[in-house]
């Protein structure tokens, strides 16, 4: 389902968890960028965080 959704992060059956590590920002012509160092150097690939709880 995460893959048919075209947004820069996903949250399934958990709240906002926000891990400082998961690359966040915009995506298509959101006008923002991308954070994280990582997720910047390739900017020709869609970076995708998704969240689901194992409980």
């Amino acid at each position: 389902m995460a893959g048919a959704i075209h947004a820069g992060t996903v949250f399934i059956n958990t709240p906002n968890p926000l891990d400082a590590s998961a690359p966040w920002g915009g995506f298509k012509s959101s006008g923002r960028g991308r954070e994280m160092p990582s997720s910047a150097i390739d900017l020709y690939t869609e970076v995708k965080s998704v969240w689901t709880s194992l409980s």
